[in-house]
C-alpha cells in the first residue's frame, strides 16, 4: 500500500500532465502519433536487434518497410477505394429505388409509416433546397482556410515531423522507458513496475493484437466478396473488418449491406447466401484462428471501454485525446483491477470463512445455554409433579 504522501505526489503528477496535454493539445498530435507508432512496431525492432543488428540498422529496416507498405496503400487500395465509392455514388438512385419498392410497402404495412423515407426524388429535392446555404458554408471554410496559411504550414509541418519523430522515438525506445523508470522511487518501484507490465499486456493485446485481427478480417471479407464479384468488395470488407473491434458488430453490419447490395447488383437471392457465407467463413476463421493467434490468452479492452475512451478522449482533448483515449483506459483500467484486489484483501471488505466461523461459535454458545434452560425447566417440572397434593 502507497503512503498518503506517495498518493498525493502521484495524483499531482497525474494532475500536471493532464492540464500540460490539454493547454499543448493542438501541438502534441503529430508527437502522439509517432509515439504510437513506436510502440507498435517496436517489437519487430527488438526482434531484428536480437539477431545482432544494431538498433540504428534494425529501426532503418522497420522503417523502410512501414514506408512501403504506406506507399502500397496510397497505390493500391486509395485508388480502388475510390472507384468504388464514385460507383456506390452513381448507382445511389438504383439503391434508394430498390428500398422504396420493397422496404418501404413493408413498413407502411407493418407500423402504418405514411411517408416514403427512401423516395430519392424527395431527397435531391431537399439537397437542392439547402444547397445554396451548404455552398455559402463551404465558400467560408475555403476563405477562412485560404486566408490562414498558417493551417497549411501546420500540416506540412506534421507530414514532415511525423517520420522524423517517429525514427528517433523508435531508435531510443528503450533507453527512454529505462530512463522513466530510474525516476520511479525505489520503495514503490516493485508496484509500479507490476502495473506498468499489466497495463502493456492490455494495450499490446488491443493495439497489436485486435489491429491485426481487425485488418486480417478485412482482406478475408474483401477478398471473398471480390470472389464473388461484388462491386463494392473492398469498400464493405475493409469497413467491416474496421469496425470488428466491437464484437459481431462489423460481421452483421457487413452481412446486411452486402446482401442489399448484392441482391441490387444481382437480383439473385443465391448471391445473397454466398455474400452469407463469407462473413461466416470470416467469423468461424476469427474464433479459431485469428484471435487464438494474435491475441493469445491476454485480456484486451471491453468494447464500450474502447468506445467511451475514444469520444471521451476526443471531447476533452481533441483529437490527441482520441490517440491516447486508448492507452488511458488500459491503465485506469489496470489501476481499479489493483485498487479492486486491494479492497477484497483488506480489513474493510473481511473474511468470509471468518465470518462464517463466528456465527457458528456463537451458536454453539447459545445452544448449550439453550439445552441448560430445557433441562431446569424438566427438573421444575418433575418436583411440581411429585411435590404432595393438599389436603
Amino acid at each position: 500500500m502507497f503512503a498518503d504522501s506517495n498518493r498525493w505526489y502521484f495524483l499531482a503528477v497525474f494532475l500536471l500532465l493532464g492540464i500540460f496535454i490539454y493547454l499543448l493539445a493542438p501541438i502534441l498530435t503529430p508527437f502522439a502519433i509517432s509515439a504510437l507508432i513506436a510502440y507498435l512496431f517496436d517489437p519487430f525492432a527488438d526482434k531484428l536487434e536480437s539477431w545482432k543488428l544494431s538498433r540504428t540498422l534494425s529501426v532503418v529496416i522497420v522503417f523502410i518497410v512501414m514506408t512501403i507498405i504506406v506507399f502500397l496503400i496510397l497505390l493500391v487500395l486509395i485508388p480502388t477505394l475510390e472507384h468504388q465509392i464514385s460507383n456506390l455514388i452513381a448507382n445511389l438512385p438504383k439503391y434508394f429505388q430498390y428500398l422504396s419498392d420493397n422496404v418501404t410497402p413493408w413498413l407502411r404495412e407493418k407500423f402504418g409509416l405514411q411517408t416514403d423515407i427512401f423516395n430519392f426524388s424527395e431527397l435531391t429535392d431537399l439537397l437542392k433546397a439547402h444547397w445554396n446555404e451548404a455552398g455559402g458554408i463551404a465558400k467560408n471554410i475555403v476563405a477562412s482556410l485560404s486566408k490562414s496559411s498558417m493551417v497549411v504550414v501546420n500540416w506540412m509541418m506534421n507530414i514532415v515531423l511525423i517520420p522524423v519523430v517517429t525514427f528517433y522515438l523508435l531508435r531510443d525506445w528503450d533507453i527512454l522507458t529505462a530512463r522513466v523508470g530510474e525516476l520511479i522511487p525505489r520503495p514503490v518501484y516493485p508496484t509500479i513496475n507490476k502495473l506498468v507490465t499489466e497495463s502493456n499486456s492490455v494495450l499490446s493485446a488491443f493495439l497489436r493484437g485486435q489491429f491485426s485481427v481487425m485488418l486480417a478480417l478485412g482482406v478475408i471479407y474483401s477478398i471473398g466478396l471480390m470472389i464473388i464479384g461484388l462491386d463494392l468488395s473492398l469498400l464493405i470488407g475493409m469497413g467491416a473488418g474496421i469496425v470488428s473491434f466491437i464484437p459481431y458488430l462489423g460481421a452483421i453490419t457487413g452481412m446486411v449491406v452486402g446482401a442489399i447490395t448484392a441482391f441490387v447488383q444481382f437480383g439473385d437471392p443465391t448471391y445473397v447466401v454466398y455474400v452469407l457465407i463469407v462473413f461466416g467463413v470470416g467469423q468461424l476463421l476469427e474464433g479459431m484462428v485469428l484471435t487464438p493467434w494474435l491475441v493469445g490468452d491476454k485480456i484486451g479492452l471491453h468494447p464500450v471501454a474502447v468506445i467511451f475512451a475514444v469520444l471521451a478522449g476526443g471531447q476533452l482533448f481533441g483529437f490527441v485525446g482520441i490517440l491516447l483515449g486508448l492507452p488511458i483506459a488500459a491503465v485506469v483500467m489496470v489501476l481499479l483491477r489493483f485498487a479492486h484486489q486491494n479492497y477484497m484483501q483488506s480489513k474493510m471488505y473481511g473474511d468470509e470463512d471468518e465470518y462464517s466461523l463466528t456465527n457458528k461459535a456463537s451458536d454453539k454458545k447459545t445452544k448449550p445455554e439453550a439445552k441448560v434452560k430445557s433441562k431446569d425447566k424438566s427438573k421444575d417440572d418433575s418436583k411440581v409433579k411429585n411435590e404432595p397434593k393438599s389436603d
